[in-house]
């Protein structure tokens, strides 16, 4: 019970959990792809609105600002106001409650401060009333009397401090004397704290306003992740069933799941694998039909060679020396056959390693040809070797003797009586080729591309004749594929046929 519980929760956490798993990949992805452009949008709209909130506060205090200082102006209030003497007289004038109403609604109204200076910067009205009468020195102050309107947002004390200069616009000459600045018209400057609670608290009620909405459209993209992830992996699982459902031997048909281009290029390649797998099957079973054909025929051939001495009396000697020629002949036939199974056997193998060294090819080839001559001498058949070039190759040579081998003593067997046999040594930077023809009987077109299977035969009982087992082509073809090399085939029925080998010069393993 424990054992299964736990496999559950395996199965659970690759299927659901596993970083690793498509499912869960599609799933973070969409996730993140939704979530952070939503953050985004919400950090970047409430620092929009601060900043259009600045903007706009600040811009509506100068405008006001801007129209106090022309009151200031017109009124001579800074002159009234630096004058000591007449500074208690002038505020009680109605000018100056006016525009001492004008300063405390704006500074109660925006719940700021505002202080106004004069040209010597000394602060002559304050609506704190703390700093009266004092001198203010500031690099605002100063380059506000150069004429320049500044403005500095605090947004960490929370406030937005603004300096206007008082402008006297009539002629320089008609104003006081107090115009201690660089710039004559700068009669003075308006210095403003503006406090920015309220926008701050709005601020607040929209941050938490966006909040539910990003946690509303949260939970909307976890589900759209979640659904996604199941609808864009459910044709992958619908791979993976039908495959288990082959591998299970419920089917062997091709498969087909159509919903996604990804899956359709699965179930292709799958169904190649499928198509190869039934091939090789079929071949293997063609080539055990082969061998136990191929074994039986010499066996039936002594049986009934034997039978018929045991049947007979008084069998002359002759006699009996000519069957047991005739079942030695059946024997050492057996006996290729065999040899010629287990070395292709032993090709087949993938751990079967080559032993590769630096072979002169010329020598082998001259070597090869040396021990295959007698026989082409028995059948009046002429064997001309070309040399090119010296070739020195990695190969393994046991296995390249094969190759050769192979080629020049077919090449004699299935010629003509007075024919020839040319083989051609060659070789360029990367590769060496041998190239073997002959004035042979050729092969049929439609028996090219069925040489190299196992057992077969181009001309059956000519094949018997001379002793073939069917299997020096297969051989040859597995020894050069061993080497990364190539064969190919070029034949006229009646006219010769010509094999040529392409071999690396260099092995490289993989």
């Amino acid at each position: 019970m424990e054992k299964n519980y736990i496999k559950k929760i395996k199965e659970f956490y690759h299927q659901y959990l596993n970083i690793r798993s498509l499912r869960v990949r599609i799933f973070l992805i969409v996730l993140v792809v939704g979530i952070v452009p939503s953050v985004a949008m919400r950090y970047g709209i409430m620092r929009n609105y601060e900043q259009r909130a600045v903007e706009l506060r600040t811009a509506t205090v100068q405008s006001q600002l801007r129209v106090i200082a022309d009151h200031l102006i017109n009124e001579d209030y800074l002159n009234m106001r630096s004058s000591s003497a007449l500074s208690l007289e002038y505020s009680n004038t109605s000018s100056s409650r006016v525009i001492n109403a004008e300063l405390e609604m704006l500074s109660n109204l925006y719940d700021g401060r505002v202080q106004i200076i004069s040209g010597n910067l000394r602060i002559v009205k304050d609506t704190y009333s703390i700093s009266e009468g004092k001198t203010i020195i500031s690099e605002e102050v100063i380059k506000c009397f150069m004429g320049e309107s500044l403005s500095n947002y605090d947004a960490q004390n929370g406030y937005i401090e603004i300096t206007i200069p008082i402008i006297d616009n009539r002629n320089v000459g008609e104003g006081g004397s107090e115009g201690a600045g660089p710039n004559p018209r700068v009669k003075g400057v308006m210095l403003t704290s503006l406090s920015t609670d309220y926008i701050m608290e709005t601020m607040e009620v929209l941050s938490r306003k966006a909040m539910i909405l990003e946690a509303l459209m949260i939970m909307a993209i976890v589900v759209i992740a979640l659904i996604l992830s199941i609808v864009l992996t459910r044709p992958f699982e619908r791979v993976t069933k039908v495959i288990n459902d082959v591998k299970a031997g419920y089917s062997n048909e091709s498969i087909s799941v159509p919903d996604l281009a990804e899956t359709e290029h699965i179930v292709e390649a799958f169904n190649q694998l499928l198509q190869r797998m039934k091939v090789l099957d079929d071949s293997r079973q063609e080539f055990v039909s082969n061998v136990s054909h191929e074994l039986k025929t010499p066996l039936t051939s002594m049986k009934v060679l034997a039978d018929s001495l045991l049947v007979q009396e008084d069998v002359p000697a002759e006699l009996y020396q000519e069957f047991m020629e005739d079942i030695v002949s059946e024997i050492d036939r057996e006996n290729r056959i065999i040899t010629d199974l287990l070395t292709l056997v032993k090709m087949d193998k993938k751990v079967s390693a080559l032993n590769i060294a630096s072979v002169n090819v010329n020598d082998l080839t001259e070597l090869i040809l040396k021990r295959l001559r007698p026989i082409a001498r028995k059948k009046d058949v002429e064997v001309v070797f070309e040399s090119v070039r010296p070739v020195t190759a990695e190969v393994d040579e046991v296995k390249m003797t094969l190759v050769m081998s192979n080629l020049v003593e077919n090449a004699i067997k299935y010629n003509k009586e007075h024919g020839w046999v040319k083989v051609v040594l060659d070789a360029d930077h990367q590769y060496f080729t041998f190239e073997v023809s002959d004035s042979g009987i050729g092969i049929p077109e439609d028996s090219l591309a069925q040489i190299y299977e196992r057992f077969y035969r181009v001309d059956k009982s000519h094949s018997r004749e001379i002793g073939g087992t069917g299997l020096g082509l297969a051989i040859t073809k597995n020894a050069v594929l061993m080497h990364r090399g190539s064969i190919t085939v070029t034949s006229t029925e009646g006219e010769g046929s010509t094999f040529l080998v392409k071999i690396p010069l260099n092995y490289v393993s993989q």
